[in-house]
């Protein structure tokens, strides 16, 4: 666990600096950013779908849909909302790994056996208290400028608990349909650009599902 974790860590330490850059400076910097992910995952997508061929175009559309959505997705809603929905996913996915290592238990699912009961619930927890701090202390959201508007502040804390907790689910989901295709495919990691993480496709395969349903919910449900 300890040298799996450091591999983690130092491709985290290397790929988040990156990442905020080019999400920070926005613009073509973003474009670019956002052509390069989807080039490298689309090339994941088509190695993995040579054993599920149905499959290979819808994947192919879904990660053009995903990070087009991405893309409004910041340059609507604002860096800070942005970077608040893939915080969410990211804390998904560290809290799901370390309680799934520290408690293990039983098993979640069959199609990801390294996935844990313990390990869903920590996902819960570490986005939920990652999540409520990030608005506490970054308050230019789009999503607090909602919550704004809320004068009971039971109303307030619940809708801010659901959404949350939605986009740790969600994020969740994304992780299970993604290892869902890998064990159809029989491979275990998408790719290994990313040591301790496999390929780019395995990093952010919460987040391409969570972006369609962040911006749908952001721009027609709540607004």
């Amino acid at each position: 666990m300890r040298k799996e974790f450091i591999k983690r860590l130092l491709s985290s330490l290397i790929l988040l600096p990156i990442a905020l850059f080019f999400t920070l400076k926005g613009s073509v910097f973003f474009i670019f950013f956002l052509c390069i992910i989807f080039f490298v995952t689309s090339f994941e997508w088509l190695k993995m779908s040579k054993k599920l061929k149905k499959f290979k175009f819808f994947g192919i559309c879904f990660l053009f849909l995903s990070f087009f959505l991405a893309y409004l997705l910041r340059n609507k809603q604002g860096f800070e909302t942005f970077l608040f929905i893939i915080l969410i996913s990211n804390l998904t996915d560290l809290g799901g790994y370390f309680f799934g290592k520290i408690f293990k238990g039983p098993k979640l699912i069959k199609i990801s056996p390294n996935k844990t009961y313990s390990g869903a619930i920590g996902s819960f927890i570490v986005s939920l208290i990652g999540g409520l701090i990030y608005l506490e202390y970054i308050p230019e959201t789009l999503l607090s400028s909602y919550l704004d508007g809320y004068k009971n502040i039971i109303e307030y804390n619940l809708f801010t608990l659901i959404f949350i907790l939605t986009i740790s689910l969600i994020s969740q989901i994304g992780d299970l349909i993604i290892s869902y295709f890998k064990r159809l495919a029989k491979i275990k990691n998408t790719g290994n650009i990313l040591p301790g993480h496999g390929g780019l496709l395995d990093r952010i395969d919460g987040i391409i599902f969570v972006v369609p349903f962040s911006y749908f919910i952001l721009n027609y449900i709540i607004f």
